[in-house]
């Protein structure tokens, strides 16, 4: 699976029928429901379309889904304007869900309509991501460099699969804190039920919820995906395609700690983003397949980290760790859940994760010294063998 056209495309190869459910702004009207349901998407891409952008328009899915998804659309609908190719294949891709997770989809579509239309931003201008706004200069140059030794002379590997770098502008962090903040005062003011982060998080907000979306996608493509293919090509680093966004707040009247876990991502990154705070580390403890996630950790995989605002951490999803106690202070961190689905339809498909998972590794290890061993012992017995 070289992209994620390819992997809708092959799941789609739609007739176009189903329920339709539109974007996050728009019901789809009868008139395109009923044009969608006569309309294919084409089997064969069409390598000659140069793909839109959408990213400044509300989607249900990423926008590179839709991107790679457009060299498939029937040559009419090529022609048309850019909102109406989104409806087209936003309505093609929830009509071919479960009808469970169909209904879940327009559901959290709505939620998020509601937020977007009531909710006003405190600072607009981090709705779109500006770099010089946002980034330290030396992340920033070796971005623009984009080679394996311009990450490398930014990014100190402080433990195996563990990567530290200098990242956000101490004004940036200072921006989307105050943003959190007008965020958290205007759900407590309009008494509107929010969605946490995850099941473990009782505080924080997901990012993606309240508009900053589209940010949040030029930050994992244009910024994350290119280190990610150079240290994370194993777990698709290079094919990150979609993200979950969110912000955790820990101390006083929040969250005290995380346990021990993996994330549903293949590659995490965590920005520590202020405030004043003591306590918090992170723990590592070694990364591990689904099979082994529950094994026991060894000696060279136990690495804590003390959090510094503005400066990121980016590691494997798989890697199991957790974050200890904020004793006192307000601990706020951004986190992007950089996922790949090319690479969850390829893992599938795979029994030996060895390349990263180290419990696999050691098996693997064991397994070529078992070998190894049988053979010397077959090769001595034969040695010292009597002669006929």
């Amino acid at each position: 699976v070289k992209q994620t056209g390819e992997v809708v495309s092959r799941r789609l190869m739609v007739d176009g029928n189903g329920t339709s459910a539109g974007n996050s702004h728009q019901i789809v009207s009868a008139a395109v429901r009923a044009t969608v349901s006569c309309r294919k998407l084409r089997i064969n891409p069409n390598n000659e379309v140069r793909p839109d952008n959408y990213e400044d328009l509300q989607l249900d899915f990423p926008n590179p889904v839709y991107k790679n998804l457009e060299k498939y659309l029937p040559p009419d609908m090529l022609v048309s304007n850019r909102e109406e190719r989104v409806r087209f294949m936003t309505d093609i891709m929830l009509s071919h869900l479960p009808s469970g997770e169909r209904s879940k989809a327009q559901k959290h579509s709505d939620y998020r309509s509601k937020i977007v239309s009531n909710y006003q931003p405190l600072h607009r201008e981090l709705y779109n991501l500006v770099p010089r706004l946002c980034f330290v200069p030396s992340f920033l140059k070796a971005i623009n460099e984009n080679t394996e030794d311009s990450f490398r002379s930014i990014i100190s590997e402080a433990s195996p699969g563990v990567f530290v770098f200098d990242m956000l502008l101490p004004s940036f962090c200072e921006m989307m804190l105050a943003e959190i903040d007008n965020f958290e005062k205007w759900v407590g003011e309009t008494k509107f039920r929010i969605m946490r982060p995850n099941t473990m998080n009782k505080y924080g907000a997901v990012l993606d919820d309240f508009g900053l979306d589209t940010m949040l996608d030029k930050l994992m493509e244009c910024f994350i995906r290119p280190i990610s293919k150079v240290f994370f090509n194993d777990v698709g680093g290079a094919t990150l395609d979609s993200h979950h966004g969110f912000v955790v707040e820990y101390g006083k009247d929040r969250d005290v700690d995380l346990g021990f876990h993996v994330d549903d991502s293949e590659v995490t990154l965590n920005v520590c983003l202020g405030n004043q705070f003591v306590g918090g580390e992170l723990f590592f403890r070694g990364t591990r397949c689904e099979k082994h996630v529950n094994t026991a950790t060894k000696s060279d995989e136990i690495f804590d980290y003390c959090h510094v605002p503005g400066q990121a951490v980016l590691h494997r999803g798989r890697h199991r760790h957790g974050a200890r106690a904020t004793t006192s202070g307000h601990r706020v961190n951004m986190l992007l859940w950089c996922r790949s689905s090319s690479f969850r339809e390829l893992k599938r498909l795979q029994k030996d994760f060895s390349s990263w998972c180290g419990e696999c590794s050691c098996e693997k290890r064991e397994e070529k010294a078992r070998t190894f061993d049988a053979i010397r012992k077959k090769y001595v017995k034969a040695v010292h063998a009597p002669q006929a």
